[in-house]
């Protein structure tokens, strides 16, 4: 596919100034590209000085109505006095505006590092700020947005690698048969998943800025109802079974400052992982065509990049078949 023909091919500089001073705010510089895939996103200072994150939408992934759901949860969140990063709206209270056939948002820019998940300290700010997002989230719910669904989910990932051209004639039905045992190990959790609430769903330590033990939360793109574990299992990364248990004790513990959580909910962090794997492949062969992603992903075309998701794959199977490691 011709570079020209992607929806995002005709988002100039130029053009990304004008969209924003279209709402009455004044650039005086060039905007700086952050990195994103997804959807594009740029970092701008005003003439009064203040730092602001475009985001301009990916045409045709959410719907008005999904985006505005988006826009009124981190609202929300943010009267109640949680550390997100709320869009700013103009005199007429809109958040999403147009620009050319885009769709946008400007969010004040929050500075700061990702925490570190070996810290004890950070484990515990993390968990809090996990859990004063849930306490909000469970008070209502999301009409458009998705809702977390082990069952389809892998079956929609699957059938979009599989129509794919990037496996071979060997590494297909290695492919077909490893989806066909993690779909029914996902889907037997998935008929347990529990009490659904609105979550971030995206809650790696990337979206995560701060400094010390001060974190906020960032990028709710991927906003939608789901267990509250799905903002909580990024964040447990430990092999060794000590410090498993010290990653949970303590961002279990701030998390309960705000909200309890059920335990129960552990057996659902390598069912969630699967998931993410699946998912992510799958991802990267639907946006192949977006010019950003042959450039940042060239060795999705490398046969060995499938051999070895086809070994982690299996590696998840074996995890799950032997039972849930994570236990409070």
């Amino acid at each position: 596919m011709e570079t020209r023909s992607h929806p995002f091919a005709d988002l100039s500089p130029a053009r990304v100034v004008a969209a924003v001073e279209s709402l009455g705010i004044w650039l005086p510089g060039e905007p700086f590209t952050l990195n994103s895939y997804e959807n594009r996103v740029f970092l701008v200072h005003d003439d009064e000085r203040r730092r602001w994150v475009v985001k301009f939408y990916r045409p045709e992934r959410w719907s008005d109505e999904q985006i505005r759901e988006e826009h009124a949860f981190l609202a929300e969140l943010a009267e109640a006095g949680v550390a997100v990063a709320a869009p700013w709206r103009d005199a007429a209270g809109e958040s999403l505006h147009r620009a050319e056939g885009f769709r946008f948002t400007l969010f004040p820019h929050l500075p700061g590092q990702a925490p570190e998940l070996e810290d004890p300290t950070h484990l515990f700010a993390l968990g809090e700020l996990v859990g004063a997002v849930h306490a909000v989230g469970e008070r209502g719910g999301f009409a458009h947005r998705r809702t977390l669904d082990l069952d389809g989910m892998v079956l929609e990932a699957r059938d979009r690698v599989l129509a794919s051209r990037w496996l071979d004639r060997h590494q297909r039905p290695a492919y077909e048969r490893l989806c066909g045992a993690l779909h029914t190990r996902l889907a037997e959790h998935g008929e347990a998943l529990g009490t659904m609430i609105r979550v971030q769903g995206d809650c790696h330590i990337g979206n995560v800025l701060g400094r010390d033990e001060h974190f906020a939360l960032v990028d709710f793109d991927d906003c939608l109802m789901a267990p509250a574990i799905q903002d909580l299992w990024m964040l447990f990364t430990a092999e060794e079974e000590g410090e498993r248990q010290m990653q949970l004790s303590e961002v279990l513990e701030g998390y309960e400052q705000h909200r309890d959580f059920d335990r129960r909910e552990l057996a659902l962090i390598e069912p969630l992982r699967t998931l993410r794997l699946l998912r992510h492949s799958a991802w990267l062969v639907d946006r192949w065509a977006d010019p950003a992603f042959p450039q940042a992903f060239p060795w999705l075309a490398d046969a060995g990049y499938w051999d070895g998701h086809l070994r982690m794959l299996e590696q998840q199977r074996q995890l799950l078949e032997a039972g849930p490691r994570w236990l409070a």
